[in-house]
């Protein structure tokens, strides 16, 4: 019997290793269109993006304008497209084995649905049941993702673990009343984030390899 018969996983520094592939890249592509001259590491950026939603983030410190904004994320869809980030170590092994039993996964993400589709199809060799994205009208951290997927299989909030590793999932799992795990394996280097998330989140796992022991009681 499953522990829980719905993982709802993040994308981004959950399943695949975006951030630093994808994610920060593309910010200093767009920092050298839209303010040229401006520069910023990225731990800074890794705290910035914790703190913030991208977007504040973007108009708190650079002062983009809403139309900088919207720019700025069409560029990051168009780089995403041409830049694969690699998969989570572990994490297919988890995906395949919650299926194997006869279980649920489904995607609650910022990301676009393309670029879901396209990770798990060339990472994990099978789609999600379900995905919520950024092209969805009503996201994370708003509760809908996890009620829709309730809605929609039939479960309770207990029977849903979200997977996640950062604040728009904890919220989104928190007013959901859905048990929530961090997931750590890509924030190593981020303390901020291990603290934050370690003391607010039901479990904490700092790899793949702990997560599948937790979900399955058994080493991969």
């Amino acid at each position: 019997m499953l522990k829980y018969p719905c993982l709802v996983l993040d994308h981004d520094d959950t399943v695949v290793a975006s951030e630093i592939a994808v994610n920060y890249p593309c910010f200093l592509e767009a920092l050298e269109k839209f303010r040229p001259g401006e520069w910023m590491d990225h731990p800074e950026f890794v705290s910035w993006c914790f703190k913030y939603e991208f977007t504040e983030f973007l108009r708190i410190r650079y002062g983009f304008t809403p139309e900088e904004s919207r720019e700025e994320y069409l560029m990051w869809k168009e780089y995403a497209k041409t830049h694969i980030p690699p998969v989570c170590a572990g994490i297919r092994e988890v995906i395949l084995e919650q299926k194997r039993r006869g279980g649920l996964v489904c995607v609650a993400s910022l990301s676009s649905r393309e670029t879901i589709e396209r990770d798990y199809d060339l990472h994990i060799g099978i789609l999600p049941d379900l995905i919520l994205s950024s092209d969805d009208p009503i996201r994370k951290p708003d509760p809908y993702p996890l009620q829709r997927i309730m809605e929609e299989y039939h479960l309770s909030p207990a029977e849903l673990l979200v997977v996640d590793d950062l604040k728009t999932g904890l919220q989104m799992a928190k007013a959901a009343n859905v048990p929530i795990a961090a997931a750590l394996w890509c924030r190593q280097d981020a303390p901020e984030i291990i603290d934050y998330m370690t003391q607010r989140c039901d479990f904490a796992f700092h790899s793949t390899k702990e997560l599948y022991g937790f979900l399955f009681e058994e080493e991969i």
